[in-house]
C-alpha cells in the first residue's frame, strides 16, 4: 500500500500498542494495528491487518533503549507497507503534569520536560521515553508528537484537583491530575456524535480495563475524575489497589518494616482482583467462571467501589443524566455493567437486560432516568489526530 502513513505507540507499563494510518487529506483510517508485550521472552510481535493476523517471534531483547526491538519491528512492517510513506509518530504518554496544556511536537526542549515528569509517574513514563528516544534513533528524519492522558482533566477546577495537605506541597505538584484523558476525550466526542442530548448534559464516563478510572464532565469537559495523583488511585483494577487509606502504607513501613519496592511490587501488582481473590486471577472472565466465595468477593468490591465513585463523581457535577461505559470490560461484561447498574436504582438507573446482553450503543430501558451507554474507545484515533494536527502546524510554519 502507498501513500502518507502516520504511525502511533501507546505505551502501557509493559507493552506497547502500535497503530498504523494512511493519510487522505483530513481523513485517518487505522489500516492496521500491533502489540508488543515485553512480559515474555523471546519478544512477540502481534500485528493485525484486517482480518489477517501474524505473530512473528523477535529476535531483538528487550533491552532498555528499545532501539534493536523498533527497528526489527519496522523492517517487518515495511515488508506489507511502504515506510519510506511514514511522516509522523504520535506517542502516548502518560504525564504532563502542568507543564503541557495540548499535544506537542517532540524536540530537545519537550523531550527534557517530559523526562522531568517521570518522577510522577515511574511504571508509565519512561517506557514511553524509551520509545520516543528509539524511533530518535532508528527514523531521526519523522516528526514525533506527544499525547498526554493528563490533558483532558485540565478543566477540573483548582479546589477538585488539591489534597488537604501543606499548601506548600500543591505548589510542587503535589496534585490530583487524573489519567484515560485521551480515553476520555474519544468518549465525549463519539458520545456528542451518536447521543448529542445526552452529552450535553451531566455525564460519567467509566474507563473499565485491567486500569480502571472513571470521569465526570459537563458539556462534554471534565470536571472530577477518580485517578488523583497516580495512576493507582480511585476504584481497584485488575491488579491495583485504587483508593487506599494512606496510614496502611506507613503501617507496612514503619511496623512492619517492608521494603519500600515491596509495598510498591504489593499496590501496583498484588492487589485489585488479584490481590482480594486470593491469587486467582485478575481477569473478571475468569474470577466469574470460578466457584471460589474469593473471586465473587472480588468482583463484588469492584462493583461496590465503582458505584461508589459514581455516586461521588454525580455529586461534582450536580447530578447524572447519562453514564457510558468503555474499555474492555466496560464494553464487553454485561455482568459488571449489570452489577454496577444495580446499585444505582436509586439514581434512577434502570438497565435494559436484552440490551445489556448484546451489549448495544444504549443499554438502558427507556424510561429510565439516567440514561446508560456502551462506547467502545479508541485511544489510538485521538493519538494520531493529534498527532497529525501538530504535524500540519509545523508543515505551515
Amino acid at each position: 500500500m502507498s501513500g502518507p502513513l502516520l504511525m502511533t505507540f501507546n505505551a502501557g507499563s509493559s507493552s506497547v500498542k502500535i497503530g498504523l494510518f494512511s493519510i487522505e487529506g483530513e481523513r485517518l483510517d487505522r489500516i492496521a494495528h500491533a502489540l508488543i508485550d515485553f512480559r515474555h521472552s523471546p519478544l512477540t510481535f502481534h500485528l493485525v491487518e484486517g482480518k489477517a493476523v501474524f505473530d512473528v517471534e523477535l529476535k531483538a531483547s528487550h533491552a532498555d533503549h528499545l532501539i534493536d526491538v523498533m527497528a526489527e519491528t519496522l523492517d517487518w512492517i515495511s515488508e506489507h507497507y511502504d515506510l519510506s510513506e511514514l511522516s509522523c509518530v504520535g506517542h502516548r504518554v502518560v504525564h504532563g503534569g502542568d507543564a503541557f496544556d495540548g499535544p506537542v511536537l517532540i524536540d530537545d526542549d519537550s523531550l527534557a520536560r517530559i523526562e522531568a515528569l517521570s518522577i510522577l509517574a515511574p511504571l508509565h513514563q519512561p517506557q514511553a521515553l524509551r520509545l520516543i528516544r528509539a524511533m530518535r534513533q532508528v527514523r531521526p528524519e519523522l516528526v514525533q508528537v506527544a499525547s498526554f492522558d493528563t490533558v483532558f482533566h485540565r478543566t477540573n477546577p483548582d479546589l477538585i484537583r488539591r489534597f488537604a495537605l501543606p499548601r506548600k506541597l500543591h505548589d510542587r505538584g503535589i496534585k490530583r491530575y487524573g489519567f484515560h484523558g485521551l480515553s476520555y476525550k474519544f468518549i465525549a466526542s463519539e458520545l456528542r456524535r451518536q447521543f448529542p442530548e445526552a452529552a450535553a448534559g451531566r455525564v460519567i464516563a467509566a474507563h473499565l480495563g485491567s486500569g480502571a478510572s472513571l470521569c465526570a464532565m459537563l458539556d462534554g469537559m471534565s470536571q472530577d475524575t477518580s485517578m488523583g495523583f497516580s495512576t493507582i488511585d480511585g476504584v481497584p483494577m485488575a491488579t491495583r489497589c485504587g483508593a487506599l487509606d494512606p496510614g496502611v502504607v506507613l503501617h507496612l513501613l514503619q511496623q512492619e518494616h517492608r521494603p519500600v519496592e515491596e509495598v510498591e511490587d504489593m499496590l501496583y501488582r498484588q492487589s485489585g482482583l488479584k490481590g482480594v481473590s486470593g491469587g486467582i486471577s485478575a481477569d473478571c472472565r475468569e474470577l466469574q467462571a470460578s466457584n471460589d466465595p474469593r473471586a465473587k468477593e472480588a468482583l463484588d468490591l469492584f462493583t461496590l467501589r465503582i458505584a461508589g465513585e459514581i455516586g461521588r463523581l454525580a455529586m461534582s457535577i450536580g447530578g447524572l443524566d447519562a453514564l457510558v461505559f468503555t474499555a474492555g470490560i466496560g464494553e464487553n461484561d454485561a455482568t459488571i455493567r449489570a452489577a454496577v447498574a444495580g446499585h444505582l436504582c436509586w439514581m434512577g438507573l434502570t438497565l435494559s437486560d436484552e440490551a445489556n446482553q448484546k451489549n448495544l450503543p444504549c443499554i438502558s430501558v427507556p424510561e429510565s432516568q439516567v440514561k446508560a451507554f456502551v462506547i467502545p474507545t479508541n485511544e489510538e484515533r485521538v493519538i494520531a489526530k493529534e498527532a497529525s494536527s501538530v504535524r500540519k502546524r509545523k508543515a505551515a510554519t
